[in-house]
């Protein structure tokens, strides 16, 4: 008999996430800050120097926000199963019938449930109630040091584009320019994230371009009404 194997993306979550968040964010705020400045009427020089700043302060910030969040997630996972395995010491029966209504609740016969509840307590009782009842498993639980480090490196690497963008456009056309150049740029991590995650390409790109745009659109309009009125 052949072996059926399955191939599924969803552990791919923990990591894609923060990846998306911090390529976008680096490309969407580094691209807006020197379009800002550089419709302000600033010198080449002083875009490129904003456009610095934001990334080394966008990736710290990126890290220690990520990994703040995620710890307290991950704060949050270990204090409830810390409290399920007291549970499972103290109330043995009520956690096996806990259990046992959990599989009821999915379509198991009332015996078949009780059996099955057993099986699984006896196997790895805190492992079954992690999964089933917290929904915690291996895929899903919270890694601190992988998003932060992820969402930093990535912050970086989108940064980067608009940043060498500003830096090769001649002055006159930096603005329109940049604005292109970072669509393009949105629009290929739009469809990098769905080719990573196995979704379809069309509406995640359309999501990404649409509020990179927005957010370009409305700091280069800041940026050249302050500039006219300094």
């Amino acid at each position: 008999m052949r072996s059926h194997r399955e191939s599924h993306l969803v552990s791919r979550i923990g990591w894609l996430r923060a990846a998306v968040l911090g390529a976008n964010d680096g490309i969407v705020s580094t691209s807006s800050l020197i379009m800002g400045v550089a419709a302000s009427g600033a010198p080449r020089s002083a875009v490129l120097i904003s456009g610095v700043a934001g990334l080394v302060a966008g990736a710290m910030s990126m890290a220690a926000g990520e990994y703040v969040s995620v710890s307290s997630q991950s704060d949050t996972e270990r204090s409830d199963l810390e409290r399920e395995r007291l549970e499972l010491a103290t109330s043995p029966e009520a956690e096996l019938e806990e259990l046992a209504g959990i599989y009821r609740a999915r379509g198991v016969e009332p015996e078949l449930a009780l059996t099955v509840a057993k099986q699984m307590s006896a196997f790895d009782a805190l492992e079954s109630h992690a999964r089933d009842e917290l929904h915690i498993t291996d895929m899903t639980v919270a890694r601190p040091i992988v998003a932060a480090f992820t969402s930093a490196g990535t912050f970086t690497a989108g940064a980067l584009l608009p940043l060498a963008t500003a830096a090769l456009l001649p002055q006159p056309s930096l603005v329109a320019g940049e604005a292109i150049a970072s669509l393009l740029f949105l629009a290929l991590l739009g469809w990098a994230g769905a080719s990573a995650g196995g979704a379809r390409r069309l509406k995640p790109v359309m999501r990404v371009v649409f509020w990179g745009a927005l957010a370009m659109a409305i700091t280069a309009c800041i940026g050249r009404l302050v500039g006219t009125s300094v």
